[in-house]
């Protein structure tokens, strides 16, 4: 059984830095990627960005490029989500998830983590 745990979130002004982890336990063999998603009030859930099993990393928001980066540490299990220069609109809750080889569709989420951004 593979679990994921998000931490990392807070309340921060704009234009400051969170960096969010996302530790993940059980076998990853056949994770071929973790992705980091939000929420934000009202909206509805999307897909951030993603890291491959090689590091390869991917980001599905244009709002996001260049501020945010994913990383991960394997000898931690543990992916990263370094978010700079925050704005009031990426105030969310911040998920991260597993995608397996194979598969179209995200699973094994966690419970995820607020960030608040205020102006």
């Amino acid at each position: 059984q593979v679990h994921v745990v998000e931490s990392g979130g807070g309340l921060v002004q704009a234009g400051e830095s969170l960096r969010l982890s996302c530790a993940v336990s059980g076998n990853m063999v056949n994770i071929a990627a973790v992705g980091w998603h939000r929420q934000g009030p009202a909206k509805e859930r999307e897909l951030v960005g993603l890291i491959l099993a090689n590091g390869a990393t991917g980001y599905a928001l244009d709002s996001v490029k260049g501020r945010f980066t994913i990383s991960r540490d394997d000898a931690k299990s543990t992916v990263y989500l370094q978010m700079n220069r925050l704005k009031p609109e990426d105030t969310a809750v911040y998920y991260c998830a597993l995608l397996r080889k194979g598969a179209t569709k995200y699973e094994h989420w966690g419970r995820g983590t607020q960030v608040t951004v205020s102006s």
